[in-house]
């Protein structure tokens, strides 16, 4: 039997059908919401390419449960972090630095690095390797990435 399920994504509080309130909030995004920027990457929250903001944390989507999000919660994805016209500094700094090559794993990375740098204000280096070090590219970005995520920081 299908319930509905209220959801503070990207600002907007939304209202879904769901059968199962198991079901990883990836799956609500993408399917029940058409946000395409979190992707399925794994399927098991190790290579990050699912990762969203909940509250302020990056968390993996693809191993989230709709039930852990409770109500009040605000989700951030992509399309919520920033604008076409005014993209939040790390997006900013991502084509600044042109640090995508396929795009796969970029809304991962961009995602996790936002919520690192709003702690992190400063940040050497190594802290944004260690930061970015669950979040996979297989392209050989990370070079372009690791630019990207310094000039945010600078920003």
């Amino acid at each position: 039997m299908a319930v509905s399920r209220s959801l503070d994504v990207n600002g907007r509080v939304v209202s879904i059908e769901i059968d199962d309130p198991e079901m990883p909030l990836l799956y609500a995004l993408r399917d029940n919401l058409a946000l395409h920027g979190p992707r399925f990457g794994c399927g098991l929250g190790q290579c990050g390419a699912c990762t969203v903001h909940v509250d302020g944390v990056a968390m993996r989507s693809c191993v989230l449960p709709l039930s852990a999000v409770a109500a009040g919660q605000k989700v951030v994805t992509l399309e919520g972090l920033g604008t076409a016209d005014k993209p939040h500094p790390v997006q900013q700094a991502f084509i600044a630095e042109q640090a995508a090559q396929c795009g796969y794993c970029i809304n991962g990375m961009i995602m996790e690095s936002a919520a690192f740098l709003a702690k992190a204000k400063k940040p050497s280096e190594a802290d944004i390797k260690a930061a970015l070090a669950n979040n996979l590219c297989r392209c050989g970005t990370h070079a372009a990435i690791l630019r990207a995520v310094k000039r945010a920081a600078e920003a």
